[in-house]
């Protein structure tokens, strides 16, 4: 007996399970983090929020961490695959896939570059004290490292989710063969890297709110859109 799964497609639909999987995970746990948790260690004084970080931080970072690995991963496997089927990069599969890879990508290294150091050592900090020792003096720095890493995720996240469904279900009905990649990349992939820099250093603004941070995702999609709709005409 044959099984449909073991096949070429059969395979890239076993990524894009697995990519659904621990995408779910990791951008669930990301909004956990940003429209719940957050809003809730406002209210606690700061034992119960040691405790917190202790007991149920630390285990919801190892969840999201790998969730945002394994998701990465797939996914580039899972294009690499699509490619080699034959569907070309230069198509609108291509470019709506590709930028959607691009913010999953600078998701990916804003979680294992800046939100899991910083709170691995809020998390020992919380430890520490606990034990009856002194927080980490750069305590307060390492935590408004991490939250806005983990609102430019926000951030990002909602284009990244417009863009992957994009890619299958909405054609940009155009010549691919006429289109400048190199000025869509310019345009495109330059304001997400002044965004990424700005989530390595620089100011929350107005995602300091969870209402800023989803307005500003909604913003972002919208422009993005629409440059790519322009730039590939």
């Amino acid at each position: 007996m044959n099984f449909s799964i073991a096949s070429t497609d059969g395979f890239l639909f076993f990524l894009r399970w697995v990519h659904f999987f621990a995408g779910i995970i990791w951008i669930g746990l990301l909004y956990y983090f940003n429209f719940i948790q957050g809003e809730f260690f406002k209210e606690i004084d700061a034992g119960v929020k040691n405790i917190a970080f202790s007991k149920l931080v630390s285990r919801a970072i190892d969840w999201f961490r790998y969730a945002a690995l394994w998701t990465w991963i797939s996914g580039v496997l899972l294009i690499i695959g699509t490619v080699h089927t034959g569907v070309p990069l230069a198509s609108s599969w291509g470019v709506l896939i590709l930028i959607g890879g691009l913010l999953g990508t600078c998701m990916f290294l804003n979680v294992w570059g800046i939100i899991w150091p910083n709170q691995k050592a809020l998390i020992a900090s919380a430890n520490a004290v606990l034990g009856g020792g002194q927080a980490i003096p750069d305590a307060a720095a390492r935590g408004a490292k991490a939250l806005l890493a983990s609102r430019t995720n926000v951030l990002f996240s909602i284009p990244l989710l417009f863009f992957m469904g994009a890619a299958r279900h909405l054609i940009l009905d155009r010549d691919f063969s006429q289109v400048s990649f190199g000025l869509v990349s310019a345009v495109i992939g330059g304001l997400i890297l002044v965004l990424e820099l700005n989530a390595i250093k620089g100011k929350l603004g107005p995602m300091t709110t969870v209402r800023g941070v989803i307005h500003s995702g909604v913003g972002l999609s919208v422009v993005l859109y629409v440059l790519v709709e322009v730039l590939t005409k």
